[in-house]
Parts: structure tokens; sequence; C-alpha cells
């Protein structure tokens, strides 16, 4: 089992907390030929698991066919690994933290996404963690962007329980709902397929407003959230 990091927003991070967001799709980095044609990932778990010696051909996680070369996969017939992992492997969730002193003297890591606290230890090393914390980067009590979150702050902890590659546009009604989608949306008569017009703005707010015509291939990775961490 492996760990890696992953950056969610506020909104997103709320989503996790509430059991709403169970997905999230990344965009290839390097995008596959237009004939690019994904294997059945759970065939591809079971060819990795009984097949795959450590130490021999190390490509941390589970294969795709590419065209291109990426990630050590020289060709089609060799595969694309995913970087996120492999079903098993973890992600520590990075998200907007602050350090915060109480005027009672207890110190605390504060996450914006939903006002909850953590109290620091008062081990020094855990001390010293959150005085680093406290004085990113010059300020006192700054709120940390997530891509500096560092990985003892992270309070979330995503088990992966999926992996597959497919075109954007690919989302469905579901796929959308698990990617985080409000419970309640206003409600459009017009609009048969509210969940994927919500993902859609979501991920144009993100991308660009060209990103969803482009329809790029992306990782699908599938987490649940690991309970006590």
């Amino acid at each position: 089992m492996k760990e890696r990091p992953i950056i969610l927003n506020n909104d997103m991070v709320r989503a996790v907390l509430d059991g709403r967001k169970t997905q999230t799709r990344r965009i290839m980095k390097v995008q596959p030929s237009a004939d690019f044609s994904p294997m059945n990932m759970e065939l591809e778990t079971d060819f990795t698991a009984r097949w795959y010696t450590p130490g021999v051909a190390d490509k941390d996680g589970y294969l795709q066919p590419a065209k291109k070369q990426v990630f050590g996969v020289a060709s089609e017939d060799e595969g694309y690994a995913c970087p996120f992992g492999a079903v098993g492997d973890r992600l520590w969730v990075r998200e907007t933290s602050q350090a915060v002193e109480h005027e009672s003297g207890l110190d605390v890591v504060r996450y914006p996404a939903d006002g909850n606290e953590i109290p620091v230890k008062a081990h020094p090393l855990d001390a010293g963690r959150w005085v680093d914390l406290y004085r990113y980067r010059g300020g006192e009590g700054k709120i940390v962007p997530s891509i500096h979150m560092p990985r003892w702050a992270s309070r979330i902890t995503l088990e992966i329980t999926g992996v597959r590659v497919e075109r954007l546009t690919a989302l469905s009604d579901d796929d959308a709902r698990n990617e985080g989608c409000p419970a309640q949306l206003p409600h459009n008569p017009e609009d048969e397929h509210q969940a994927r017009t919500w993902f859609r703005g979501l991920w144009s707010e993100i991308y660009g407003a060209d990103s969803w015509q482009a329809n790029p291939w992306v990782w699908v990775i599938e987490f649940k959230r690991v309970e006590g961490e």
C-alpha cells in the first residue's frame, strides 16, 4: 500500500465529509492517441496482482494501454500507470488550513472548509510543526493554501476502491452525484440531467470554459473515506 497527496477545494472537502463525494476526475497529463481503448481495470487488477513482481518492473499502479511514453511506459502493449495509485492505496487530502492560538493558550489547526479544529498535541515535535504552520511565509496565523498543507496536518485519508480511464463527457448522472453534487439543486424541469449539468459547470470553473468541449481523457478515481484518520 502506498500513500500520495491529493488536493481538494473546500466545497469538495465538505462533500467528502458529508459522504456525497466518492469519485474524482483528473486530466491525464499525457493524452493518449485517438484510437485509445481502455482496458477493463478490474481484469487488469487481477493481472497485476498475480504477475507483478516488486523491484522487477515497478509501474506503481494499475496499467492502461497508451501510445506515448510516460511514467516509464514505452508502448501500448506495456500499458499506462495511474499516478494516483492502485486499489488499496491511500490518498491524504490537502486542503486549506490555519494554525490558530486561542486565548486559553490552546493551539489548534483550523480547517476553513467547515470551521472545525483539531488540537495540537503537546509533544515537542507536534508543537514545532504547529509553529511552522503558524508562521507560514513570515506571517502569523495566515490561511495556508492546500498545496502547502503538510502531511501531519491532513485530517482526511481516502482509500482507492477503483481506477478507470474514460473521456470526460462519458460522465453519467450517477457519476456526477458521486463527484459531490449537492443533494438539493434548484429544480429545472427542462434539464433531465441536472447533476451532470452541475458537474460540467464545476469543471469549467476549474479548468476553463473550453475544457468540457475539449473532452480530454481523464483518470476516474473512486474512493472511500478511512474512518478514524
